[in-house]
């Protein structure tokens, strides 16, 4: 049987073609993804599989015209037809001298586990069940698995980057919903990624035995009644949210558009002192690298309140003239604070427990309006029923000004390391 050519032969051939059907620039990644999955549905076991693939991604540039395409038939002759066909997409595309790519770039990297223990992906799903059963029996789990990932791949330019490794990692998620008699929770859902999931039992990885539990006191949910300001005490979940708002603040879409609220803030406070945001590239799951090929070494995006650097990539460094971040894909964490959760909620005179925001793209000056789900009500610092129809409104940017408190505990999820956030001034509705 004939052996597969590797990832690094299969990438350097398509950079070659990419040469000589004429780009001036090119990038290509052979990745190489194999999955062991095992599944449940409606809290029985319903699948384990197995699955093997193979990917191609071709970015070209001539004349400052950029096109991009991915390849899943690897078939040297399929491969010089595409590009064939992407020569043509890029001289129809705008011209735009920004586009380039990265230069100079050399890194293999080789992290997490390597092969899967389908044992143990067997065993954390026994482990989920029993829980469910013993714990959380009103809740069904309407889907769920436990997984072992493992990503290879091979990144060349025609600026003589070459970047490629080997990343594994483990991952659980879990959805479902709970019910009462006709009586019902909305949905709700727990995941991440791990380098070990034998550290503790299967609950007690990524908030998923917490968000169980949740789910079956939201069965019986209630609209608040009433409108006031108040605080509230975001869940790691809606952290992320708030997170995906700021980093979006920082990027190229925003800082490209000019419409970035924070564009010339570096040096200067533009959140409470509590907050402190920085990468997190080794955690599981995540290679430091960024997606336009560059090496993403460490770096601080807030310390203590202070804006300390933006993010534009290497095409948003050239359209904008801001200095290049490399960031990675992903892997990020919101330092810790020195208040105990429980503290965090003692302090709320009115407001919530935050589990979700569920909303549009807030406005351009940060104003939003959004309803809460998998939430609960506070009153006097103390926990009651869960909220059902219940209305936020704010400003993103005066939320992170308004921090009040920061949790000592986190849920990590290998992408995100995030606290509990206390914040005042929202209204509720």
């Amino acid at each position: 049987m004939m052996q597969a050519p590797s990832l690094h032969d299969v990438a350097e051939q398509a950079l070659a073609q990419m040469r000589a059907a004429g780009f001036e620039q090119a990038q290509v990644t052979a990745g190489h993804t194999q999955l062991n999955e095992l599944n449940v549905n409606h809290n029985e076991p319903s699948l384990l599989r197995s699955t093997d693939s193979r990917k191609l991604s071709l970015m070209g540039i001539v004349h400052g015209r950029m096109a991009s395409t991915e390849v899943a038939d690897l078939d040297p002759e399929a491969v010089r037809i595409r590009i064939a066909g992407l020569f043509a997409d890029a001289a129809s595309a705008p011209q735009d001298p920004a586009n380039a790519v990265s230069s100079g770039q050399s890194k293999r990297i080789v992290k997490g586990p390597q092969e899967p223990q389908l044992d143990l992906l067997a065993g954390k799903m026994s482990e989920l069940l029993e829980f469910r059963v013993r714990e959380t029996p009103k809740m069904t789990i309407e889907a769920a698995d436990a997984k072992h990932t493992l990503y290879q791949w091979q990144t060349l330019t025609t600026g003589g980057s070459a970047l490629g490794g080997s990343v594994g990692w483990y991952g659980m998620m879990v959805e479902g919903g709970a019910r009462e008699g006709k009586a019902v929770s909305s949905l709700n859902y727990a995941y991440g990624a791990a380098d070990d999931l034998q550290i503790g039992p299967a609950h007690a990885h990524f908030g998923i035995g917490e968000m169980m539990r949740e789910t079956e006191h939201q069965i019986h949910a209630r609209p608040l009644g009433e409108k006031f300001v108040g605080d509230v005490v975001l869940s790691p979940h809606a952290v992320a949210s708030l997170l995906g708002w700021l980093q979006g603040q920082l990027g190229d879409v925003q800082l490209i558009a000019g419409s970035s609220l924070f564009r010339e803030s570096v040096g200067q406070a533009i959140a409470a002192p509590l907050l402190s945001l920085r990468s997190r590239f080794d955690a599981p799951g995540v290679a430091p690298v960024s997606p336009d090929g560059f090496i993403a070494p460490s770096v601080d995006v807030v310390r203590n309140g202070v804006l300390q650097t933006l993010t534009p990539s290497l095409y948003g460094s050239r359209k904008t003239g801001l200095p290049h971040v490399a960031t990675a894909a992903s892997g990020w964490e919101i330092a810790a604070g020195e208040t105990p959760r429980e503290q965090l909620v003692a302090g709320v005179h009115r407001g919530a427990v935050v589990g979700q925001f569920s909303m549009g793209n807030p406005a351009a000056n940060g104003d939003f309006s959004g309803v809460i789900k998998n939430s609960f009500v506070i009153r006097d610092g103390a926990v009651g029923a869960a909220l059902s129809e219940c209305m936020v409104t704010g400003n993103m940017a005066r939320m992170l000004r308004d921090i009040a408190g920061v949790s000592r505990e986190r849920i990590d999820t290998g992408g995100l390391l995030l606290p509990w956030i206390r914040i005042s001034n929202l209204h509720f509705s």
